[in-house]
This record gives C-alpha cells, structure tokens and sequence, in this order.
C-alpha cells in the first residue's frame, strides 16, 4: 500500500531517523508565481523536500523546469526590485528551525553569505566588473565579521589559495574578466564560502566549462563540504554531474517534483516516464552504444498555461496506459513507493516496473 506525500508543511520528515529530528533544510509546499500581463507563471507550484548537514540533493530538469527559481527563493533574492515585479511567494523554507518565507527581509539578508550561500551560474555577470575579485570577498566576509581591511584581505587570499588559484597574493587584486571561466568560477566559490557557510547552492555550477574543469570544480566542492559540514544542493541539468555528486535527487517538471529519492534508486530504478526519458538522452561511457540517443519528444510545457492532469502528458508515451483519460484530467500526486522513493504517475507501481524492466533498462 502507498503512501500519499502530501504537499501540505506539516507532513513528516523525509530523511529517515527519528520522527522528531527535524532535518537542516525543510521546504514545505513551496509556491512562487510571478504576475505578468500575460498570465500567472507558476515557476514553482507545491514543492517539498528536506536536505541534512553534511549531505548533498541534486535538482534536475530541463530548463524553464523550476530549478533556479527554487534555489532563488530559499536565498531570498525574489524580495529585491520593485513591488510590481515580484513574485508571490508562499509556503515554508525553514532553515536550521527558522522560517526565511516568513521572516522579514532584514534578516534574510543577514543570513545570506553566512548561513547559506550561492555559487551562481555566470561568475562573469554574478560578480561586478569595476571592482576586483579580492575586494568583492573581502566586503563580503566584512559584511557579517567586524575586522579590518587587511584581515579580510588576508582570508581573501586565504579562501583564493583554498580553492586552487595560483599565485593568490596577486590574482586577489585581478579583475573578473582577467581570470578564465574556470578560474572564475573557483573565485566564486571562494566568495560563497568566505563566511564557511552551513548551506551551498551551486546553481550550474559546471556549464561552459571543459569536462577536465568541471571535474575539478566538483573535486573542489566536494573537498570543501567535507571541510565544512555544508549541506549542498546541487542544481544542473547535467545527470553526469548528480550521479557524481548526489546523495539523493530530485527531478522537476513543470514547476513541481515528479520523482525523488536517493541516487540509486533514482538512477537504477526511476518510476516516472520522465526521469526515463531524461536517462534515455544521456550518453554513456561504460559501455558500447550501438544506438542512438532517444530524446524526450516535444517541448516543456508553458508555465502560464501547464497541461491539465500531469503536466507531462502531451509529451508522455505512456500517457494513454491508465483507463479513463485520468492521465489528462486529473494531476497524480506525489506518493511514496517504497523507502525514501516517491514518483507522481497515474500508473501503478507494478506497471511502472514492468516497463522500466522490459522496455526502458535494456536500451540504455
């Protein structure tokens, strides 16, 4: 028998352990909708999952899927700009006990760059091109420590050394355009980690970057957790970089999680067509592959106008299998198949494993 996950914040926590050991990070039901002229764009629409210290979630999907929304909302960067182009928010992110939808914007910020921060997905427009790259760290550490400006200028270098810049005693004075992407992107870590933060979000963290960069990027970044203790969550459409990275996933679609659960049963055992289908597009390396990738037919859907039922239908092979037309007039709710494994599809579990076991598995 399954269990239904409600979307509601009072549901339980979803890590295992004691039923009253309340996880570091806790999203319950989180909603952010974006008023335009042409409609609502619910960017995110009912999302909950929980994250401990020390461990890593990946959020997958395609893009335009809700991920960096996500990521923003938790930082709290939707409050800045005018009151006519913010988003509706609500819903719950507490964090470490302490509700940041509900708290005021003063504390947000103050918490931002010390409790959690963010490694951005373009160092080059993420951080300011008239000041240098040792400056921008040393005001964010000043920012939350009362020292001088040559203390911080010490654990600036310190921090640019930590991740791997050479020669940072010099390069702390360089401008962002003087460093390469990769060298870029090391900078904006050591920024993010200045004030050793409790939570990262590395948002792409690895895009345009080489393949030998990226693998250094993610060496890094998993040396520092460790380092720290950080709760980490990874955002990428990359499932390269999650399966590396990972302890547990979370794939979006449409604004909402149609499947989550730990790293291998995600990768070895999905229960949703479109976690199927984005297995199905990734190339491997592990073995011979004598047939073409298969690609997920059509396109995301429009934010302001989702599908009725599952939002994935219209581009679902399977979308028919359930009686009833229930696929397209009624949207599945998140379930829980089995331990720490959720899946939000009309058909049933057994169906679902039949399929990915004779059908799907073999061609991958």
């Amino acid at each position: 028998m399954t269990k239904t996950v409600s979307d509601e914040p009072a549901f339980v926590p979803e890590q295992g352990g004691p039923r009253d050991a309340a996880p570091f990070l806790s999203v319950r039901d989180l909603r952010v909708h974006f008023p335009t002229d042409d409609g609502l764009v619910k960017s995110v629409d009912g999302l909950s999952f929980d994250l401990e210290r020390g461990k890593t979630l990946g959020i997958v999907g395609e893009s335009g899927s809700g991920k960096s929304v996500t990521s923003l909302a938790i930082m709290g960067l939707h409050r800045t700009g005018n009151a006519r182009s913010r988003p509706h928010i609500s819903g719950e992110v507490v964090l470490d006990g302490e509700d940041l939808v509900a708290a005021d914007a003063d504390r947000v910020r103050r918490l931002r760059g010390r409790k959690m921060a963010m490694v951005f997905q373009d160092p080059l427009s993420a951080m300011h091109p008239y000041y240098s790259v040792g400056k921008q760290i040393v005001e964010a550490y000043r920012t939350h420590h009362d020292v001088d400006k040559k203390t911080a200028r010490t654990r600036a270098v310190e921090m640019l050394d930590r991740v791997g810049i050479p020669e940072p005693h010099r390069r702390v004075d360089a401008y962002p355009h003087e460093f390469s992407g990769g060298m870029r992107q090391r900078a904006m870590i050591a920024m993010a980690l200045v004030n050793n933060p409790e939570l990262l979000i590395a948002d792409e963290p690895t895009t345009a970057l080489d393949v030998t960069v990226q693998a250094q990027i993610l060496d890094l970044i998993r040396d520092l957790q460790k380092e720290f203790g950080s709760a980490v969550i990874m955002i990428t459409h990359d499932l390269g970089v999650v399966a590396e990275m990972a302890d547990d996933i979370l794939v979006m679609y449409g604004g909402r999680c149609v499947e989550r659960g730990t790293a291998e049963k995600v990768f070895y055992g999905p229960r949703h067509p479109y976690t199927w289908g984005l297995l199905g597009s990734m190339p491997r390396i592990d073995r011979d592959q004598t047939e073409r990738l298969i690609p997920v037919k059509g396109s995301p859907p429009s934010l302001i106008n989702i599908p009725s039922g599952c939002a994935f239908n219209p581009r679902c092979p399977y979308a028919d299998v359930p009686k009833g037309g229930i696929t397209r007039t009624q949207r599945p709710e998140l379930t829980e198949d089995d331990s720490r494994h959720w899946s939000a599809c009309h058909m049933s579990q057994e169906e679902r494993t039949r399929i990915w076991t004779e059908e799907i598995a073999p061609k991958l």
